[in-house]
């Protein structure tokens, strides 16, 4: 079943189409040893939900507002923050139709699966037990200082090896095959750290958790989808634990798991952090010590000298911008610093509706700097203290840089180098 699930997606098959091919296996093939072939993909669907690998169907507000999910919510017809219809047509008389649909794919069965089969059980404490480590050399997350600094503070957490270190990642992509369609679906992935480097970033090791619907990009508001994912996060941070048998062990063990890092692009990086990457302090790392100015129409950051040392010749050269720089490296914000802007800021309502200003809000920045929230992630407890919340993906970086550099050098059609672009 999972097979013709793989073919009918990587052919891009109807439900029509697929479940007459269905029939027409089961015509060809007799039934042996009492087994059938299923009828249809809902069955298919059904089958794969009873054994664990399907998926929760949560609708939401089509601003974005809310979800509809749980005892309380399940028969709410209308968006308790912005009152629009949960349905694509409210009269109909037999099933109705969400406008907005996110799927939910539980990550605590899967993380137990892993412990559950004989395949992973045993590279699950890699990390821990079969490294091979080159002094000065990082060739997996546990030699960096975010692992090692995590461990130190959750002494606990790290003296069960089997506890689960994950790294999530989201980014927005285009559905369909037709590029000129305008359309925005953002999966969450979460990647296994406590695999070896071989294992962890192999595409059969990474687990799909939710798939937030377009067409528009979430934003700000990609907090109220995550919610599923951060309750379960809570669940498996708390003690004891989950209840998981160890197949290598042949034993039960109590398993927990945290969130190490998030890994983005730094567009998906503001939405996820709540720090806005663009504005005069659009830098996440210089915070409010950011160093801007506006030339013709453009923001430009400059202060990049700052980095050098005192005596550095370019520091008093006059050519970068007619101003010699004797500033210090931009100031490392400590966790105490940041929790205080954060509990500045103030309450908003969530949500895309012209009446609370549709997709732009406006910011008091002398006092809430360029947060635009405090981030969902924050209610993990131990979030704060993370040495390295966020990563940026090296491929966006490079590829953009490189293509830049690229088509201005050939003076193509895509070249950088164009009136408006020497603005900045």
């Amino acid at each position: 079943m999972a097979k013709f699930t793989y073919f009918k997606v990587k052919g891009k098959l109807t439900d029509s189409i697929f479940n007459e091919m269905l029939e027409f296996f089961q015509n060809v093939f007799p039934t042996a040893k009492g087994y059938k072939l299923p009828p249809s993909y809902y069955a298919i669907k059904k089958t794969f939900k009873t054994i664990g690998l399907g998926y929760e169907s949560i609708h939401a507000c089509v601003n974005d507002c809310f979800l509809f999910r749980g005892d309380a919510n399940k028969d709410v017809h209308f968006c308790p923050v912005c009152n629009t219809s949960r349905w694509k047509d409210s009269n109909t008389p037999g099933k109705k139709v969400p406008k907005k649909v996110l799927r939910y794919f539980p990550i605590i069965p899967r993380l137990q699966r892993l412990y559950k089969s004989s395949h992973t059980a045993k590279e699950m404490t890699w990390h821990a037990t079969g490294k091979c480590t080159e002094p000065g050399k990082m060739q997996h997350p546990v030699d960096g200082r975010a692992w090692k600094d995590f461990d130190t503070k959750y002494l606990d957490f790290a003296a069960e090896p089997r506890n689960v270190r994950l790294g999530l990642a989201a980014d927005g992509f285009n559905p369909f095959g037709n590029l000129s369609q305008s359309y925005s679906m953002w999966p969450v992935i979460l990647t296994t750290y406590n695999l070896p480097p071989w294992l962890c970033m192999k595409e059969s090791s990474f687990m799909l958790t939710l798939l937030i619907p377009g067409p528009k990009s979430p934003g700000k508001d990609i907090d109220v989808y995550l919610r599923p994912l951060i309750d379960d996060l809570k669940v498996l941070w708390a003690k004891p634990g989950v209840e998981t048998i160890d197949v290598a062990t042949g034993l039960k063990f109590n398993m927990r798991a945290m969130v190490l890092w998030t890994i983005n692009d730094f567009p998906a990086r503001s939405s996820l952090s709540g720090w806005s990457g663009q504005g005069y302090k659009a830098c996440p790392t210089c915070n409010e010590d950011t160093p801007s100015v506006r030339v013709l129409g453009k923001t430009a950051y400059v202060g990049h000298r700052r980095f050098l040392k005192k005596p550095h010749k370019w520091r008093r050269s006059l050519e970068f911008n007619g101003e010699t720089e004797n500033g210090d490296p931009p100031r490392e914000f400590s966790r105490d610093a940041i929790m205080t802007q954060l509990a500045r800021l103030p309450t908003r309502v969530k949500g895309k509706h012209p009446r609370f200003g549709g997709v732009k809000i406006k910011r008091n920045v002398l006092v809430e700097l360029n947060w635009t929230k405090r981030s969902i992630f924050y209610e993990l407890e131990y979030w704060s203290f993370l040495t390295l919340k966020h990563n940026l993906d090296v491929m966006h970086i490079e590829k953009n840089m490189l293509e830049s550099i690229l088509n201005t050098l050939l003076m193509n059609n895509k070249s950088k180098d164009t009136a408006k672009e020497d603005k900045t």
